[in-house]
């Protein structure tokens, strides 16, 4: 069966937009306009969600198989940062000094200040990251602060494809489900619980809407109307929770309530759209970073951290549509290549893995 492009083409244009979000909203928050900032949120991870459904089926063992793959490379990347970020402490490098995380951390608020800053080993910290309490990597704060994505996908994941494999006929019913929660969260916010049970709510109802337009084709009449029906949420939404919900978009993104789901809305009806109707013939460099999307992910998250060290001494040095356009297409290089680099630290991992599960093995015999 060939691989479809799309799909690819389109993780590739989703982490460029993340790569784009983080420039804006982390140093980016020193100089790019909050109008920019807020817009970089049209095309967000609701389309990873989306995209998911579309790529997966019921099969449980090569899910659950998958799932763990993605685990071990998640637990070889978070044990390669732990010890870079401990290495930069250590050596007390100019541009990563203790002093400047503490200001750093006053500066982003107590949210990302979940640990104490210290330059001995947190070894606590590294296990926390294997469980998926993502306690910060001090010099790398970006990276912690994207993976809530990571775990809501497992759990997603899971619950998706137990619903794929024993409920196939059922998917709408679960559909509607979760839209009555993620209403039923919104409209009396006291009942909206803590942890990843509003996300998955939401983003499963997602999930199973790919799933549900798998090999499927929106027909042309009916285009016109969804995109009718999105310009009649922003509508709605600006007129009843009044202009300025547009400078509080990313303030309803955590959980996500109904201003930051209706701001969604314009990407995944755009995504469904052209799938099974935009035409990838020929591998590019998108559709390499949506092959490639993970470790782009893991690899933005040091890259958008980095990149601070470029705007303060040239944020006053040129308008700032300049820097930003320089400081995005700077970031996007620095992922490509920390993102080659990470690609081969998994695969000495992995074969570190074999090498003791072969000694595991004679051992036994």
């Amino acid at each position: 069966m060939n691989r479809d492009l799309y799909i690819d083409f389109a993780k590739g244009l989703a982490t460029l937009s993340i790569i784009f979000i983080h420039t804006a909203f982390w140093s980016g928050q020193f100089y790019i306009p909050t109008e920019i900032r807020v817009f970089s949120l049209v095309f967000d991870v609701a389309l990873f969600y989306a995209l998911s459904g579309i790529t997966s089926g019921s099969n449980i063992e090569k899910t659950f198989y998958r799932l763990l793959k993605l685990q071990i490379t998640y637990m070889i990347f978070v044990t390669f940062l732990f010890f870079l970020d401990y290495f930069f402490k250590v050596c007390g490098l100019t541009f990563f000094s203790l002093e400047w995380l503490q200001g750093f951390y006053s500066t982003f608020g107590s949210k990302y200040a979940t640990t104490s800053i210290s330059s001995s080993p947190q070894w606590q910290n590294l296990g926390n990251w294997y469980l998926h309490q993502y306690t910060n990597a001090d010099t790398f704060p970006v990276v912690m602060g994207s993976f809530w994505y990571l775990k809501v996908y497992f759990i997603l994941a899971v619950f998706g494809v137990l619903i794929l494999k024993f409920f196939p006929k059922h998917i709408n019913w679960f559909i509607g489900v979760c839209v009555a929660l993620t209403l039923l969260f919104n409209i009396y916010p006291e009942y909206y619980p803590t942890g990843q049970v509003g996300y998955v709510a939401f983003y499963l109802a997602v999930f199973l809407v790919g799933n549900r337009m798998r090999g499927k084709k929106i027909p042309t009449k009916v285009i016109p109307v969804l995109y009718a029906v999105v310009a009649g949420a922003l509508l709605w939404m600006f007129g009843y929770y009044g202009s300025d919900i547009f400078y509080k978009i990313n303030k309803n993104k955590f959980p996500p309530q109904i201003p930051y789901i209706i701001w969604t809305l314009f990407s995944l009806v755009t995504l469904f759209v052209l799938y099974n109707r935009l035409k990838v013939t020929k591998e590019n460099f998108i559709t390499y970073i949506g092959k490639n999307a993970i470790f782009f992910y893991f690899a933005q998250g040091i890259s958008s951290s980095l990149i601070y060290f470029l705007v303060v001494p040239l944020k006053e040095q040129m308008p700032w549509w300049v820097l930003m356009i320089l400081i995005y297409i700077f970031n996007i290089i620095l992922a490509f290549i920390i993102s080659a680099g990470l690609k081969k630290v998994d695969s000495a991992g992995w074969n570190i893995l074999e090498q003791l599960r072969k000694k595991t093995a004679k051992s036994n015999n």
